[in-house]
């Protein structure tokens, strides 16, 4: 039998850069500064929501600063940073939108952790699998933009809606709708609320009994529903456990279904779960798994950290339109100056540049004084160049003088010639 041959390696490349090519948002979530446990876990609960267009696995360390953060960011196609920093008020959260800007900074006024949820609701439950694909975005009692709502608010909503995916309802996959992110504004108190859920969908019409029968057990766990300790199976499906009616039987109002209308639909497709099928009717029921964030806005600012422009909004400080002038020119006057300078920077690298070319030019037309492997002038030149009449000094005249002994010697010391023989023929 052939070897199998790897023909899928690439899919996983091509799907990420389909991925950047479509615009999907990406973020950092980091912690700025000292922060303590209860921070560190919040970070990492968001880095849970907003998977999986998100570095779940970024390590942070105390030399980086927030300027690694937003210069890297660009380079590796991320958009947003979410960076949490605990401030002597109340812990606080700055989104940047990479690489323009603007920088929304929230208080964090109350939060709650995924673990806390857990503890105070029956049925939070998390499998892991939810976690695949974007949860979808929902705001909730924001005013529609007029004349009097407030200019601030249209751009809080623009902010949130650019963490998440854009929603195409007519691609859009209903097996892949798992999770729910409610940003909801509050505007008694000025806030705006943060929360998480789950989709569950169950069948709906039938006591939670007759379900657990037509469905089987909803851990594997579990195994087969155990009916072992009651006489008939009317026992366990229309008696209340542990109150039984006056005839030993529960009522038929009581055996409906917890959910109503209002919440029940007609699957339009296949769904996860036992018998979620096309066209059931099922209903639709949202967990909150957390975290649960209450943020007020503090400021909204043009650009990105170290960068600052013109102040948007600010909930604390208000100007008057000559403060608000004011502030203008100097933020044109300190951007001219950078620019200037930038200029002048590019300048020099560019001079530096041409006086390094000219010197090269210069020590390439200059000749070397050393030619290994030339010819020397002398070496070059024939014989008949030299002057008939160019007298040799005594240095040469003993060379001469040295070469002819030598040839003599040679001469003497050289064995005399041996004499033919010839072959007398009879």
């Amino acid at each position: 039998m052939g070897r199998r041959r790897k023909n899928r390696t690439h899919l996983k490349g091509a799907s990420q850069r389909d991925t950047a090519a479509s615009g999907v948002p990406k973020s950092f979530i980091i912690k700025h500064g000292q922060v303590g446990s209860s921070i560190t876990q919040l970070v990492r609960d968001m880095r849970k929501v907003m998977e999986p267009n998100t570095a779940s696995r970024l390590k942070e360390r105390n030399r980086n600063k927030l300027k690694d953060y937003i210069t890297m960011g660009p380079a590796l196609q991320v958009t947003h940073l979410l960076a949490f920093r605990l401030t002597p008020i109340a812990p606080s959260l700055r989104i940047v939108r990479l690489s323009d800007g603007p920088t929304l900074t929230f208080r964090v006024e109350r939060y709650s952790l995924m673990k806390d949820i857990f503890t105070t609701s029956r049925r939070a439950k998390s499998m892991g699998m939810e976690y695949l694909t974007p949860p979808l975005l929902v705001l909730a009692s924001f005013p529609q933009p007029g004349p009097n709502t407030p200019p601030h608010l249209p751009l809080v909503m623009k902010s949130f809606q650019s963490l998440f995916p854009p929603l195409s309802p007519h691609t859009i996959s209903l097996s892949s709708a798992r999770r729910v992110v409610l940003v909801s504004y509050n505007e008694e108190r000025g806030t705006v609320d943060f929360r998480h859920y789950m989709i569950r969908v169950k069948a709906y019409g039938v006591s939670k009994r007759v379900r657990r029968v037509l469905e089987g057990a909803a851990s594997s766990t579990k195994g087969v529903l155990d009916l072992g300790n009651e006489k008939d199976v009317a026992d366990f499906l229309l008696r209340k456990r542990g109150e039984p009616g006056p005839d030993g039987y529960e009522s038929a109002s009581s055996a409906e279904s917890e959910a109503g209308d209002h919440n029940t639909v007609d699957l339009a497709s296949d769904y996860v779960g036992r018998n979620n099928k096309k066209g059931q009717k099922r209903a639709v029921r949202l967990d909150e798994v957390g975290p649960r964030l209450e943020l007020r806005l503090v400021k909204i600012t043009e650009g990105i950290p170290g960068k600052e422009g013109n102040v948007i909004y600010h909930e604390f400080v208000k100007k008057s339109k000559k403060d608000i002038a004011e502030q203008k020119a100097a933020i044109a006057a300190k951007e001219k100056l950078r620019r200037e300078r930038r200029e002048e920077q590019e300048r020099n690298v560019l001079l530096k540049k041409q006086k390094g070319k000219a010197a090269d030019d210069v020590e390439t037309d200059e000749p070397s004084d050393e030619d290994p492997g030339g010819v020397g002038e002398d070496e070059g030149q024939d014989e008949s160049d030299w002057d008939d009449e160019e007298e040799i000094t005594d240095g040469e005249e003993e060379e001469e003088e040295g070469l002819s002994s030598e040839e003599e010697g040679s001469d003497e010391e050289a064995p005399p010639p041996k004499k033919a023989r010839f072959s007398n023929k009879r």
